[in-house]
């Protein structure tokens, strides 16, 4: 087996500087969805804001969507699914082609909820990217794109 190419040291700075914002942009993220959690409601935790989110997004969904799409464990699905009802921010129902499924939709509530975050996070966003060029957000957009595709 042939031995790894040489990386320049500056290589492996620029490297380390990317992980090290990666990482605290991770952390940002984490504790804008607690505050977002608490902003639809006091009681719940970001894991079912990710999901009462996506909902919202796509329309309609079911457990075994958002446990794949998430990678979550069905029963941490189900116990978010659970409290989100519990809550009055979802909505279940059977699938019409198949009554075991339940279909999930986000109650009215949530999506009024879930409007007055995103405008907020809108906001944020705007803000935040007038610091940077149409070429500086276009490469940014590319580095976001090869990461997600990882």
């Amino acid at each position: 087996m042939a031995p790894a190419p040489a990386v320049p040291a500056e290589l492996d700075e620029v490297v380390a500087e990317f992980q090290a914002q990666m990482s605290m942009l991770f952390t940002r993220v984490r504790a804008l969805w607690k505050e977002s959690a608490a902003r639809v409601n006091p009681e719940l935790h970001p894991a079912g804001y990710k999901l009462l989110a996506y909902i919202a997004r796509e329309g309609t969904a079911n457990a075994h969507q958002l446990s794949e799409c998430f990678e979550m464990d069905k029963s941490v699905v189900s116990r978010q699914v659970r409290m989100l009802e519990d809550l009055g921010l979802l909505r279940s129902q059977p699938a019409e082609h198949d009554g075991r499924l339940r279909v999930l939709t986000a109650s009215p509530e949530a999506c009024a909820a879930l409007a007055e975050v995103r405008a907020a996070h809108a906001e944020r966003m705007r803000a935040a990217l007038d610091e940077l060029t149409p070429a500086e957000m276009q490469a940014a957009a590319k580095v976001f794109r090869v990461f997600s595709e990882v």
